[in-house]
């Protein structure tokens, strides 16, 4: 069977373009970006903000338990998965444990530094509220990650400094860990 990536960080790290970029390593794959599948919510669609409401919970946990089972269907019909998401400093990610629990599943925190994360949202964004609100987003991951990197890496998370690296070299890194 094929792996399933689980790329994980904070918004504006990359994770959607590294998780396509290893997808095209693959003759059958498929990236699930789980942002899309939140952003097909046409009405009610709740956001990360300081208060983490139960809607905005319940909304979050919705989005990735169809991706696992997306990625797990998938997988089964002979695809290689890519799903990426943003790393949830309230549940840890917890919904994706039918995930972890695979041996087939890889997970990937892409971590630049938080300098490097700033950047690459004001060059994606510019200087609008988007911008704002992705760079608040930023800050409130990084402010609980930084305690937790070690503890990750001895749960068998790949963390990966990109802030050096490019797309490609990022990909080829992710895939020598499993090599």
């Amino acid at each position: 069977m094929l792996p399933i990536f689980l790329i994980v960080g904070a918004p504006a790290v990359g994770k959607s373009t590294v998780a396509r970029a290893l997808a095209a390593q693959y003759p059958k794959s498929i990236h699930i970006p789980v942002d899309n599948l939140r952003n097909m919510v046409v009405s009610g669609l709740a956001y990360p903000s300081d208060n983490w409401g139960q809607e905005l919970i319940e909304q979050l946990s919705l989005a990735r338990e169809s991706a696992v089972q997306l990625a797990i269907r998938y997988n089964q019909a002979g695809f290689m998965v890519a799903l990426d998401d943003f790393w949830d400093p309230n549940s840890r990610l917890l919904e994706y444990q039918p995930l972890v629990q695979n041996p087939r599943t890889r997970r990937v925190l892409l971590y630049p530094t938080q300098q490097t994360a700033q950047e690459r949202n004001q060059k994606r964004s510019g200087s609008g509220d988007g911008s704002a609100y992705i760079a608040a987003g930023i800050q409130a991951v990084y402010e609980r990650l930084q305690g937790e990197i070690s503890n990750l890496e001895r749960q068998g998370w790949t963390v990966v400094d990109t802030t050096e690296r490019d797309v490609a070299a990022t990909v080829k890194h992710i895939l020598a860990q499993g090599e």
